[in-house]
């Protein structure tokens, strides 16, 4: 389960509305080993697309860096999508590569009749995706 704080969720689905029509991506980061997350980064959309999403490779590897230097680590890796439901497709699949991340998917697209967005939460660990509860508090 994902455990977020209400100012977590709320920049996150605040940033893929201000992103909208192009897909947003960040990382929330926490203290290693705690999975705990805490510290709202969000990142440019490289690809610059509705449709897809992609770090910048020098902005990711100062982010990593910046990780390590406060030894913190990645809890959640979030992105927006524009046009359809909040489930990770084969490219998001492909692109998950830390198995220890939750990975929320935010649609801006009302896909379901149950409102202007969807907050979901993922673990995908070697292709293998898992739809986790999110339950969303003041504070840890």
């Amino acid at each position: 389960m994902l455990t977020i704080t209400q100012t977590l969720y709320d920049q996150i689905v605040a940033h893929s509305r201000a992103d909208h029509p192009d897909e947003a991506c960040g990382v929330v980061a926490g203290p290693a080993g705690t999975d705990r997350p805490e510290r709202f980064i969000p990142m440019l959309n490289a690809a610059r697309s509705p449709t897809f999403y992609e770090f910048d490779s020098a902005d990711l590897l100062k982010l990593y860096r910046e990780m390590d230097d406060r030894d913190e680590e990645p809890v959640i890796v979030y992105h927006s999508h524009t046009a359809t439901e909040a489930y990770p497709s084969r490219t998001d699949v492909t692109y998950a590569n830390e198995p220890g991340a939750h990975y929320v998917l935010v649609s801006t697209a009302d896909t379901d009749g149950s409102g202007p967005f969807q907050f979901r939460s993922y673990r995908i660990v070697d292709g293998e995706i898992t739809e986790e509860d999110v339950q969303v508090v003041e504070a840890h």
